[in-house]
């Protein structure tokens, strides 16, 4: 077997082994519906999309994220089988995109769970599918973006509550770059292309993006490169704590 595709099987099986992986599905399907249907107000503006559901996700994603992240590398330093793994015959960019899928495909496998409110949706009218499916990829790349950050945060701490703590603050500043009360403060005294620089790194732009239905290159390949460098970085910080 591919060794990355092992090191997946591997940490999928470590997931659902525990009961965290349980708890993080229910929780994660109770609140998308408290979002969608009761806070978003779904039925009170009498429209058939999900737009309010996908637009709490990355404020879903803050916290719940960081939680899956955090022991991605922390649990494997603390219990102390990060030696362990640094000597098998595989190499660290396999470790390294292994856990990252696995974790990945594991919000996916969540998210997919969601699938019921979709049909709701489509019960109680027309809505653009093309929309929602191509929300969904936003949401998975989102998630993705989210989980290579707390993958470098978790390889560089042994506690999981630091690592928790620093992925969300990254991550929310990253969202925070996009909001428009932060936006309007910079426009107030740096040219409007400094502005449109600080905007062109939030997820929040390029999510926003997705999530009027257009799959644009370049926010796809925004996102791509975040999930790249940051797991680059992950790789990075493994060889600094391995000469350590």
């Amino acid at each position: 077997m591919n060794p990355m595709l092992a090191i997946i099987k591997r940490e999928l099986q470590g997931y659902f082994s525990t009961p965290i992986a349980y708890v993080f599905i229910v929780i994660f399907l109770i609140l998308s519906g408290v979002f969608a249907f009761y806070l978003g107000g779904l039925y009170e503006r009498n429209q058939a999309d999900l737009t309010p559901f996908f637009n709490f996700h990355p404020w879903l994603y803050l916290f719940l994220v960081p939680a899956v992240s955090m022991r991605m590398w922390s649990e494997e330093r603390r219990s102390g089988n990060i030696e362990l793994l640094m000597t098998l015959p595989v190499r660290q960019r396999d470790l390294v995109l292994g856990k990252f899928f696995s974790a990945w495909i594991f919000i996916g496998i969540a998210l997919f769970f969601t699938f019921p409110i979709w049909m709701s949706i489509n019960y109680l009218g027309e809505p653009d599918n093309g929309l929602i499916i191509a929300s969904y990829v936003g949401s998975l790349l989102l998630a993705g973006a989210f989980l290579a950050i707390g993958s470098c945060i978790s390889a560089s701490s042994k506690n999981q509550v630091i690592a928790f703590i620093l992925t969300a603050v990254i991550c929310f500043l990253f969202l925070l770059a996009g909001m428009p009360m932060v936006l309007d403060v910079f426009s107030a005294w740096l040219p409007q292309v400094f502005v449109d620089s600080i905007a062109s790194t939030s997820f929040l732009t390029h999510y926003s993006s997705i999530n009027k239905g257009v799959l644009d290159l370049g926010d796809l390949v925004y996102f791509t490169m975040i999930i790249s460098v940051w797991l680059y970085a992950t790789s990075i910080v493994l060889d600094i704590k391995k000469a350590d």
